[in-house]
């Protein structure tokens, strides 16, 4: 007999038929045993006699049995097979859980939980995290595609800083210096004189010496650059088809997830532009607090100038426009009435940036200038700079934080919740050694 899935139970009502899953639950009433088994599609309630042994929660079975609508006072309108039971009339045990470490049903603080992630990652909770990253993945990229954008995919060790900075993972490449990509950034770039219009679903690496809630070590980026734009406000425009199309999708298609976090998503909005320099001067007025000559906000700031386009434009997003060039890196396009500033932006996702992009560089000697000017040696970039000395249009792209996105949709206390597998300063799988 071949095995069916759990949701399929519904439609054999009176029939014999073989499911297997893992055992969630077990509930003993005198000489009934009731099991609630789990696989990929859900739960399905069990029935049988007293078996002769105890069965640990988490052992994976497989099971025979019969069919039978349960009466209707007893169906479970929450489950997808609550109308429906299996009377047991044959159990294999295929492996056997030793006791489990905690009760997975409880609260448990994230230590424990990323001590025992392949445990937990079984529990709905974190399931429904992952089912709606993967709607958002599937999102994006079905939403570009419609747009015109063809995929590629970038390499994660490279050569050089595609950003500057010190925050690389070196690696040894044979008898070579190498790192761990920090973004696709110059691998885009250079595909957009292939096909215009492109984008790529990447692991970027990041050394921040960072133990925040929002700071990973390894994050998934969902990148996109564009040729032959108009204006860089066609970036933002872009953006925003995008986000809004991800949330719809997300509501459409993933209620049953969302309704484990009591999340409802708001569809129907403008997203409002704020100049950086504005920003700072709506903080100051709001928090008395003057950072009005600094560079970037702050978490605080970033969680105040959200709660104030809340309040005036019912929006949980915002976008924060012109950052200085000191802030940016050196592909980077100026501002033309005001060189000290940027055509860049991030959106900020119920306080939290989710999204950068901008306009880019795209005259060969102006780049080159820049690369010197940030005290980079051109020949590290000399592939780069080939798209551009041998033509490029204007162009520009974005990258969004596919964790920070889940974590911000779900309100969720830290990203490390967001990552399957969280890398972090203190973590790889398992807790690092402090002494090393």
């Amino acid at each position: 007999m071949k095995r069916i899935y759990n949701k399929e139970t519904i439609n054999h009502i009176g029939e014999k038929v073989k499911v297997a899953g893992w055992i969630s639950s077990r509930r003993d009433h005198g000489k009934i045993v009731f099991l609630d088994l789990r696989d990929k599609t859900g739960l399905l309630q069990v029935v049988g006699e007293s078996l002769e042994e105890k069965i640990q929660g988490e052992s994976v079975v497989q099971i025979e049995g019969k069919v039978k609508e349960r009466p209707e006072k007893m169906q479970n309108k929450d489950l997808e097979t609550g109308k429906v039971e299996l009377e047991i009339e044959k159990i294999e045990v295929l492996s056997r859980a030793n006791p489990l470490p905690f009760d997975l049903e409880g609260e448990l603080t994230l230590p424990v939980a990323l001590d025992y992630r392949p445990l937990v990652l079984r529990t709905p909770k974190n399931k429904a995290i992952f089912k709606i990253e993967e709607g958002i993945t599937e999102s994006f990229r079905n939403n570009v595609k419609k747009m015109g954008f063809t995929e590629f995919h970038s390499p994660t060790i490279v050569p050089t800083a595609s950003e500057g900075g010190s925050e690389l993972f070196p690696i040894d490449y044979y008898d070579k210096k190498a790192y761990l990509a920090q973004s696709p950034q110059l691998y885009k770039q250079i595909m957009v004189g292939v096909f215009e219009k492109v984008f790529t679903i990447t692991h970027a690496y990041r050394a921040e010496p960072s133990l925040t809630t929002r700071h990973i070590a390894e994050y998934v980026s969902l990148d996109l650059e564009m040729g032959f734009i108009d204006s860089w406000q066609e970036l933002m425009e872009t953006g925003e088809k995008i986000i809004k199309g991800i949330l719809k999708d997300i509501q459409k298609n993933y209620q049953k997830e969302l309704g484990l976090f009591s999340v409802s998503l708001d569809t129907e909005f403008e997203i409002p532009r704020i100049k950086l320099k504005e920003a700072l001067e709506i903080l100051y007025k709001r928090t008395k607090k003057d950072q009005r000559q600094e560079p970037d906000l702050d978490p605080e700031g970033e969680r105040e100038i959200c709660k104030y386009v809340k309040e005036k434009y019912n929006s949980d997003f915002v976008f924060i426009t012109h950052y200085p060039v000191s802030k940016r890196p050196f592909y980077t396009y100026p501002d033309p009435e005001n060189p000290e500033l940027t055509l860049s932006f991030d959106l900020l996702y119920k306080g939290l940036e989710i999204v950068t992009g901008g306009q880019r560089i795209h005259d060969y000697n102006q780049l080159l200038k820049n690369i010197k000017k940030w005290g980079n040696d051109p020949k590290d970039f000399d592939f780069y700079l080939q798209a551009f000395k041998y033509g490029m249009p204007p162009e520009g792209g974005m990258a969004i934080g596919l964790e920070r996105v889940v974590k911000q949709m779900l309100s969720l206390n830290n990203i490390r919740e967001a990552i399957p597998f969280p890398r972090d300063m203190q973590r790889i799988d398992q807790k690092l050694n402090e002494k090393e």
